[in-house]
């Protein structure tokens, strides 16, 4: 995954949904609360009463084996999964009522495991399909192109062009995805996302298939997104040492129920998880 091009213009704040500033946002208050959910599928329990909270500004880590319950709260919070039991907000408003196709509206971005990109379109065209949450008009308007539908289309190009540029992809612009290495096409899957001027992003194991080159400037770049964006992050990830490093409080599940939360260090050293990911016990 390549660095973000440093000597490059900063990304227009209205051009991208940034809130830039210099350093990383005070954490005032949650963004996200999760509160007591619970999701059964049939007598299998994939989550049971977890609960937790993510500050604005913040960048939060969710780990845990395998089946741990990890994707199908992201599916919750995504609204792709009704849960049985409990509540969400999101700012301090329930999501249970909120539709599915809404959810990029109201400020939820979201990056998936497999990646969900249209492979004969370019770079820059599939980075602006993540404006289209933010558009107004309607149907007949982009049929008969209509003023309001040229200066947004315009306003999604130059939102698209400017993330292309924040995450190093204008040399593969025009280039169509199926055409890009896996790791290259993360960053377009994540040009999308962030099109969408998040104010929370979920991203679902954004290490998964980079090399460890690829990690450590992954790392920088979760950072950039909070800090210059100021765009507060929630992520899935195995990849614990990148989860160490770049979070500033970690979520640990097993077997669908919450066994620690905290600093990364005080995660990192919790019984419960020791025996979650070794199998024995702490020392």
């Amino acid at each position: 995954m390549q660095q973000p091009t440093r000597d490059a213009q900063p990304v227009s704040p209205m051009a991208a949904g940034a809130r830039t500033t210099a350093t990383p946002a005070a954490h005032t208050g949650s963004i996200l609360e999760v509160d007591g959910v619970t999701v059964r599928f049939g007598g299998i329990v994939a989550l049971d009463g977890v609960s937790f909270d993510v500050a604005h500004g913040e960048i939060a880590g969710l780990i845990g084996p395998n089946g741990a319950g990890k994707t199908t709260l992201f599916n919750c919070l995504s609204r792709l999964y009704q849960f049985d039991q409990g509540e969400i907000r999101f700012e301090g408003t329930s999501i249970q009522q909120t539709p599915k196709h809404l959810i990029a509206a109201i400020g939820v971005g979201r990056t998936f495991q497999n990646l969900a990109l249209f492979r004969t379109m370019t770079v820059l065209e599939n980075a602006m399909l993540g404006c289209h949450c933010r558009t107004r008009s309607g149907f007949l308007a982009n049929a008969i192109r209509l003023p309001v539908s040229r200066r947004e289309e315009d306003e999604m190009r130059n939102t698209a062009v400017h993330l292309v540029e924040f995450l190093g992809l204008t040399n593969v612009a025009q280039v169509p995805v199926q055409q890009l290495p896996f790791g290259t096409a993360k960053r377009v899957e994540l040009a999308r996302a962030l099109a969408s001027k998040p104010k929370l992003l979920l991203l679902d194991e954004p290490a998964a298939g980079l090399n460890h080159t690829e990690v450590e400037k992954l790392l920088e770049l979760i950072r950039d997104i909070r800090d210059r964006l100021q765009i507060t992050v929630l992520l899935v990830e195995h990849h614990m040492n990148l989860v160490m490093k770049v979070s500033d409080r970690v979520v640990a599940l097993d077997f669908g129920r919450k066994i620690a939360h905290g600093t990364p260090a005080e995660v990192q050293n919790h019984p419960d998880v020791i025996r979650a990911y070794l199998g024995g016990k702490a020392t």
